[in-house]
């Protein structure tokens, strides 16, 4: 009998729902002429397309020429911060961003900086999260630009991106650009927020759609530079052929994730703190560094004096998945940007796991995660 793999590594990637591939397979197998088209099978393609965008603005409650497709995140955060403020010199040079930010946003920002901008980096606490205090200070006039995650990918900290906005649209003529691409379908997020974001960034992947598809949608239309160049696709800011099969599947993904979200963080939150209430038991030998207030779906602990990737093997013998902080930087041997950040102590620095919650798993699968854990501390501890 074969013995099923509990996969704990959502916030990587996640497993597509079958009736998402069920879509993009129809839509590859009927409907694949270029949606540029003006014949009849590439004007079933559009219609399609512009479809899938309105649902998603729908949703995000925007209008239909608001939503960009893009290949994911990385290139949704990459497309707004480079394009908004290559196109907006003329109010000037000065952005704001956080230390605990994705690379995607981190290395766009560090590009930036060679360009001659001022780029300032707000600080968290131990729990992950940015204090509007400090903002309020680093706001100016000759700000243009702000991007703030809404949920760390790494631990799970929710930033106060509303009360955040106010801020920043009180005291400047900024753009708020915010990362959802670990809150979107988890956490409420839309446009229709009196104070909310200018621009989001979302990730097909993360929400059990499929990699290389991806969404940047604006509150109302913004002036930026494009990076793509070619025939004009994208309402003339992201040329080239639209995928239109990643498109559908997207907004397919994305409305099941938002009418599920409710049951979901439920199952998702029993789960954070039935395992919470477990590490707790260890002691002094676990820090847990996600927090009540963080998202459900993440739950981040570092076991003492212990290397993560040991813990990770010793957990994938047992069927069980699960991964060092971000999969991103999981290779390197470096500690965490963001364990930097939230300055763990020296002891916990490399132990540090990650686990997230995804639709497939079951409270079975909990409870086989919690019995492998205790095995494998036991047997790792030496007890």
């Amino acid at each position: 009998m074969e013995v099923k793999t509990i996969y704990l590594d959502n916030s990587a990637t996640t497993k597509p729902l079958k009736e998402v591939m069920q879509a993009f397979m129809v839509v590859n197998e009927q409907y694949y002429a270029n949606p540029a088209s003006i014949h009849a099978m590439g004007v079933e393609a559009n219609n399609l397309l512009m479809r899938a965008r309105e649902q998603v603005a729908d949703i995000l409650q925007t209008e239909a020429k608001n939503v960009l497709f893009t290949s994911g995140g990385t290139e949704s955060n990459n497309t707004a911060i480079l394009g908004l403020a290559r196109s907006n010199t003329h109010k000037g040079k000065h952005i704001i961003t956080t230390e605990i930010e994705h690379p995607s946003v981190l290395e766009s920002v560090k590009q930036l900086e060679k360009e001659g901008f001022e780029v300032e980096y707000l600080p968290v606490d131990q729990n992950g999260v940015i204090s509007l205090d400090d903002l309020h200070a680093k706001v100016r006039k000759d700000t243009i630009l702000v991007s703030i995650m809404h949920v760390n990918n790494e631990m799970g900290a929710i930033q106060p991106i509303f009360e955040a906005a106010k801020i920043i649209h009180n005291m400047s003529r900024a753009a708020f650009h915010v990362d959802a691409v670990q809150s979107f379908g988890k956490l409420p997020l839309a446009f229709n927020h009196e104070d909310g974001p200018d621009c989001i960034s979302i990730s097909g992947h993360k929400i059990h759609g499929f990699k290389g598809s991806g969404v940047l949608a604006f509150r109302t239309h913004m002036k930026w530079q494009p990076y793509a160049l070619g025939g004009g696709q994208e309402y003339g800011l992201r040329s080239g052929t639209v995928a239109v099969p990643q498109a559908v599947a997207l907004s397919k993904a994305a409305r099941i994730a938002v009418e599920s979200r409710v049951d979901q963080e439920k199952k998702y939150r029993k789960w954070h703190d039935e395992i919470c209430l477990q590490l707790r038991e260890y002691g002094e030998a676990v820090h847990i560094l996600s927090t009540p207030q963080g998202a459900a779906h993440i739950l981040s602990f570092s076991i003492r004096d212990l290397k993560g990737e040991v813990i990770i093997n010793a957990m994938q013998k047992r069927q069980v998945i699960v991964s060092t902080s971000s999969a991103c930087s999981s290779k390197q041997t470096k500690t965490s940007h963001v364990v930097e950040a939230l300055k763990l102590d020296e002891h916990f620095k490399k132990g540090v796991i990650r686990l997230s919650f995804g639709a497939y798993l079951s409270d079975e699968d909990i409870a086989k995660f919690k019995d492998v854990l205790n095995e494998v501390l036991m047997e790792l501890k030496g007890e």
